[in-house]
């Protein structure tokens, strides 16, 4: 049987309606939030830091259609309070970071998407770098040195390194004699070099890392360093939002950091340098062996 002229205008009608009606409460959440704070760990200066996230503000604003606003903290523990205290929606997180974010919120957060490296991996490492004219080649020679994390939240400045040298025997209170957290990756590698501690822990990628960053920005000598240990590989730094928001919100967020490298080819080439092939969407599963590490090193410091 055919359907009826009437059928169909009714048919039509319904489908422009919810048409209508989908596209209305897309819109919504602006409504709500006309304005966005973006809030960054640490892991450079700060005057970098502006200047690297001010195209990508600007890819935000214009795919997004909301006002962006910027979130500084002098530690990573700023940006997780923030978040927790509704007053950052966007958060660029180190694994470590969002997952004591994860732990203080109750679960109320979520990852949205991290970067792939140019061979496609999904992550990076935590390396421990020397001097290069010094006589460390391993890390039993820095029995009784000085040492340099980043911050106490930071995944591959302290979590990670941490961890995994308590599971290779070395208990970094004890094993070194002094340890130190510089605020940040770029002034645990400049105490290296300017010869204030013996060690530092920092990130390192396949194609690019905090000290082939700093050699490029002119900050250090090429080649004054070199990696004596390499952790195992941790997940990519996560882009993160709190569940509380509107999930619309959300997946919009999560399609514009998708589209990034395609369409806002500045943003992207600020954000990475380059040397990334792109993003890819996440979930919390990914960062589960993070919360349990994070756990795991809290245990160990209160019954120290």
């Amino acid at each position: 049987m055919q359907p009826t002229r009437r059928a169909l205008l009714l048919t039509a009608t319904a489908a422009f309606a919810a048409a209508a009606f989908a596209g209305t409460a897309a819109a919504d959440w602006r409504k709500q939030y006309p304005e966005v704070t973006l809030g960054v760990i640490t892991s450079e200066n700060e005057a970098d830091r502006v200047v690297r996230y001010k195209p990508v503000m600007e890819y935000f604003e214009k795919k997004l259609g909301v006002r962006i606003n910027w979130r500084s903290a002098t530690d990573y523990a700023g940006i997780i309070e923030g978040v927790k205290a509704k007053k950052v929606e966007i958060a660029r997180f180190g694994p470590a970071a969002y997952a004591q974010a994860w732990i203080v919120t109750e679960g109320q957060v979520e990852p949205l998407v991290g970067e792939l490296d140019p061979a496609g991996d999904f992550g990076y490492y935590s390396v421990v770098v020397v001097k290069n004219d010094s006589p460390f080649k391993t890390m039993d020679d820095l029995k009784g040195k000085t040492f340099a994390f980043a911050d106490p939240n930071s995944t591959s400045g302290f979590q990670a390194p941490s961890y995994f040298m308590r599971e290779a025997g070395i208990d970094p209170t004890t094993f070194f004699g002094s340890t130190t957290f510089s605020g940040s990756h770029e002034n645990s590698v400049m105490a290296l070099v300017n010869g204030s501690v013996d060690a530092a822990a920092t990130w390192a990628r396949t194609s690019i890392g905090n000290v082939s960053r700093m050699e490029g920005k002119g900050m250090i000598p090429a080649g004054s360093t070199r990696t004596i240990w390499t952790s195992p590989l941790l997940p990519a730094s996560p882009w993160a939002m709190p569940t509380w928001l509107p999930e619309e919100m959300r997946r919009d967020v999560t399609k514009v950091l998708l589209d990034m490298p395609t369409e806002g080819k500045d943003a992207w080439l600020a954000l990475t340098d380059g040397k990334a092939a792109g993003f890819k969407q996440t979930n919390h599963e990914e960062y589960d062996p993070i919360v349990r590490m994070i756990r795991e090193n809290l245990r160990q410091r209160r019954s120290s």
